[in-house]
């Protein structure tokens, strides 16, 4: 059974990757439809925006926490390796760390960095933009989905 100071951090787990999980899904539902629906050059101009105010502390607390909470989570588990909720706690933590960190790292923020680089009103950043917003939105399905999953297998390992 998960009890004590272990059972509270698999709760901040579920609720940090749950949080994470409902940025992502925002971002997947409606903002960057928005974005997309609106002319190329103010598109650009409004995600380098958000690319930018997005590295704040509120946001990484809970995207950098969400990881590091899911990393102890792992290494506890492989240490003390309870008799129920093993395998879920082992799932959630991997989804987490390589279905929204990993994405992250490796598709969406080098798609961050080139779409930084664009200048929304020159002719010629009309393509890269509709393709920024359709490779940048696969990937963030794929963190919000994660978060998601790995919210729930923390919940499922406390049942």
């Amino acid at each position: 059974m998960i009890e004590g100071p272990y059972f509270v951090l698999v709760v901040l787990s579920a609720l940090a990757c749950g949080v994470s999980a409902g940025v992502f899904i925002a971002f997947s539902a409606f903002v960057m439809k928005g974005l997309a629906a609106l002319p190329p050059e103010r598109g650009i101009a409004a995600m380098q925006a958000i690319n930018a105010a997005a590295v704040n502390p509120a946001f990484l607390v809970v995207f950098l926490g969400a990881a590091a909470l899911c990393a102890v989570v792992a290494v506890v588990t492989f240490v003390l390796w309870p008799d129920q909720g093993t395998v879920a706690l082992l799932l959630g933590s991997a989804l987490q760390l390589v279905g929204a960190f990993g994405v992250t790292v490796v598709a969406n923020v080098p798609r961050n960095e080139a779409l930084s680089k664009l200048d929304p009103d020159a002719p010629d950043s009309v393509g890269p933009w509709r393709r920024y917003a359709s490779e940048w939105l696969l990937w963030n399905h794929v963190r919000g989905a994660a978060s998601l999953a790995a919210s729930a297998a923390f919940v499922l390992a406390l049942t």
